[in-house]
């Protein structure tokens, strides 16, 4: 299927739609054992792929637990849950809804003003000054950085940009070739996107504000001055006309997920990259055509250039026909100084170049430090970094060598239930001169093509992944519908798999630093009543908590796992909006999830973020009023500016859908879910 046809496609209301439905077609060429194959072996094919929940996948998933009617009198039911909040009911509206109980506020707006100086909010004269001081557009991942009990610095990545619902009067701008994008407009976009690091203070009602006047606040936008560090620091690959010491770099961008290092620093996720880059040579289909580049095998298996935004009409340095070595300053893990406004931002290129979903941290039982990265595309695989040396208080510090010393790993699946983390280093293994990688510089700007030679398994789109300190993580897997029925494996069990499934890792000796382990799945997503499907719950889950396309994820000071869904505009196969839900990992209950908050029509949830010991939970709301929404009943339309599906949160007649973070608390104060 090429660009046009899918750009032209009627099923794809806006161009984010269309952007996820092209990358859908995977780069990676080595499919040979992919997840869903090592699944379907270790499970087996019946039993797992036609959701026949027969005895020997049901036992393995949930133990021989699950295989005691519900309501038993020896059975663990619902009301036994860890998680002490009454189900949310599942639906689809224009507004958001919150279990009984609990608060759940707006904290902050596109276009809020978040510095002392930025003016307020004019949606009809947007101008790129304005926004570069103001709250960022499609507010992704959220961290904090705790000063004092009550107080401090709010961390929020800003993803992408949706036109259509963003600008008045201007439409879906893929499907006329940009012609509507001016130079103005792009600009806004480009500091719309990055990060927001703001302060925000805990009031004696319990409620959370911003304090606009902290000089820390400030905005990371695609044009902020960001250090390169690490094995591709000044790497000829990395060298343009306006860096010829290929070290520092203008901007970060679509940062998606990221994470906060023990030391609260905050890393931001470089994810899809690859569509902001622009190129004049394309060929019948509209197709761009690498094949005159130097770096055309790179550039195909990143994706690059993806022509998805305008901005390499109006500056050189995203188009590659002028300047061809930019995208490879760009797929890294940033780090920001919250409290330090003067400290420049660091890309640290040894923790791998690809499209980064996430980067949380743990510090294992060995004392090192680890992070956890997922590379967000169909048949790609799961990372993790281990540092050299062990965290201490004197390397505790932004900018640290234990980012930027140490291993990276990818893993590999075995169908008999282990995990092998394969080192990415140079002169190991086939990853030699004689394959194309001259220095460890070479296998940071091309970890694709270096994992590739590994023989990594292939994943069903891995986005978050989140360690708990007892040596496990889950690796949340979101979908991949072009997964054939000759392309499972074990660890991605399903073809066509629209609804996700979660991974459990136990490192060997409870060690996040081990270079082997186990691995489970915890839940495969989706509708349990339908067999089609294939899902698998504690057959405690009711209607409202199965879910579909897990995303983010967090762990709560309990050690309980939390859930948030990207369905896009694929919510419709579900009817639920997307959401956050609890999910019970240990015990008779594991496997049974229940809902926590759901979203307005059209929204992804991300973070979330639990802080204050567990008595506030952050959560972002991206693209309210947009996905989808030609299934949302009584609209049945694309949504646009003018004619949004939703105006949340304020429902002001004069603004569209603006994406926010929603702030969660309890009602008498107290921890949440307890």
């Amino acid at each position: 299927m090429s660009r046009h046809d899918i750009i032209n496609n009627p099923e794809y209301g806006n161009k984010a739609e269309a952007f996820e439905a092209y990358d859908d077609l995977p780069t990676n060429p080595n499919l040979g054992n992919t997840i869903g194959d090592v699944i379907n072996r270790r499970y087996g094919r019946r039993d797992v792929l036609r959701g026949s929940l027969a005895v020997t996948a049901t036992t393995a998933l949930f133990g021989t637990t699950a295989l005691t009617a519900p309501k038993s009198a020896h059975a663990a039911t619902a009301a036994d849950s860890r998680y002490a909040f009454d189900e949310l009911t599942w639906g689809n509206d224009t507004e958001h809804h919150i279990a009984e109980g609990y608060n759940a506020d707006i904290l902050v707006r596109w276009g809020d003003p978040i510095t002392a100086d930025a003016p307020e909010f004019d949606v009809m004269n947007q101008s790129a000054e304005a926004q570069s001081k103001q709250f960022g557009y499609n507010n992704d991942y959220v961290g904090f950085a705790e000063i004092e009990p009550g107080r401090g610095m709010l961390c929020v990545n800003h993803e992408y940009t949706n036109e259509e619902v963003m600008f008045p009067e201007i439409g879906r701008q893929d499907r006329s070739g940009f012609e509507q994008m001016t130079e103005e407009l792009v600009n806004i976009e480009m500091a719309a996107h990055g990060g927001s690091v703001f302060e925000i203070v805990k009031g004696e009602d319990g409620k959370w504000s911003v304090n606009r006047n902290n000089p820390a606040n400030r905005r990371i936008t695609a044009n902020t001055p960001i250090m390169i560090d690490g094995p591709a620091a000044g790497h000829p690959r990395l060298r343009t006309s306006a860096d010829p010491a290929g070290k520092t770099v203008l901007g970060t961008i679509n940062n998606c997920a990221g994470g906060m290092t023990p030391w609260g620093t905050y890393l931001m996720a470089e994810e899809n990259f690859h569509g902001y880059f622009w190129s004049d040579v394309v060929d019948a289909e509209g197709d761009v055509d690498v094949s005159a580049q130097p770096e055309a095998a790179s550039m195909e298996r990143y994706g690059v250039p993806g022509r998805w935004y305008a901005w390499g009409k109006y500056h050189d340095r995203f188009n590659i026909d002028k300047e061809p070595n930019e995208s490879n300053r760009f797929g890294y893990i940033v780090e920001v100084d919250p409290l330090n406004p003067d400290a420049m931002p660091i890309k640290h290129t040894a923790l791998g170049r690809f499209r980064h979903e996430g980067a949380e941290t743990t510090i294992a039982s060995d004392g090192k430090l680890v992070i956890y990265s997922g590379d967000d595309n169909r048949f790609d695989y799961q990372y993790k970094w281990v540092s050299a040396e062990p965290v201490t208080e004197e390397n505790s510090h932004f900018g640290s060598t234990l980012l930027s010393e140490g291993t990276l790993y990818v893993a590999r699946f075995d169908a008999n239930g282990t995990i092998h983390w394969l080192p990415l280093v140079h002169g190991e293994g086939p990853l030699t001169a004689e394959n194309g990688f001259d220095s460890q510089a070479d296998i940071a700007i091309d970890t694709r093509l270096a994992a590739d030679l590994l023989g990594a398994t292939p994943m069903d789109r891995p986005e978050d992944a989140q360690p708990r300190g007892d040596g496990t993580a889950y690796i949340m897997l979101t979908n991949n519908s072009r997964r054939s029925a000759d392309q499972i494996d074990a660890a991605n069990p399903r073809p066509e798999s629209n609804f996700g499934h979660i991974i459990e890792i136990k490192e060997e000796g409870g060690n996040h630093s081990a270079t082997f382990g186990t691995w489970d799945i915890l839940v495969l997503c989706g509708d349990p009543t339908l067999d089609e499907v294939g899902a698998m719950w504690n057959p405690e889950t009711s209607e409202n908590g199965w879910f579909g396309s897990p995303d983010n994820c967090a762990i709560d000071n309990d050690g309980r796992l939390w859930i948030s869904t990207d369905q896009g505009s694929g919510w419709g196969r579900t009817g639920k909006s997307d959401g956050l839900y609890s999910l019970e990992t240990e015990g008779e209950l594991r496997g049974h999830s229940k809902l926590f908050f759901r979203c307005p029509v059209g929204g992804e949830l991300c973070g979330p973020y639990f802080a204050d010991e567990s008595k506030t939970l952050f959560l972002a709301v991206q693209h309210p009023g947009t996905d989808g929404t030609k299934d949302f009943v009584g609209f049945e339309r694309d949504s646009t500016f003018e004619d949004p599906a939703t105006r949340w949160p304020d429902f002001d007649p004069a603004m569209p859908p603006r994406p926010s973070v929603v702030v969660v608390t309890k009602e008498d104060g107290g921890v949440i879910a307890v």
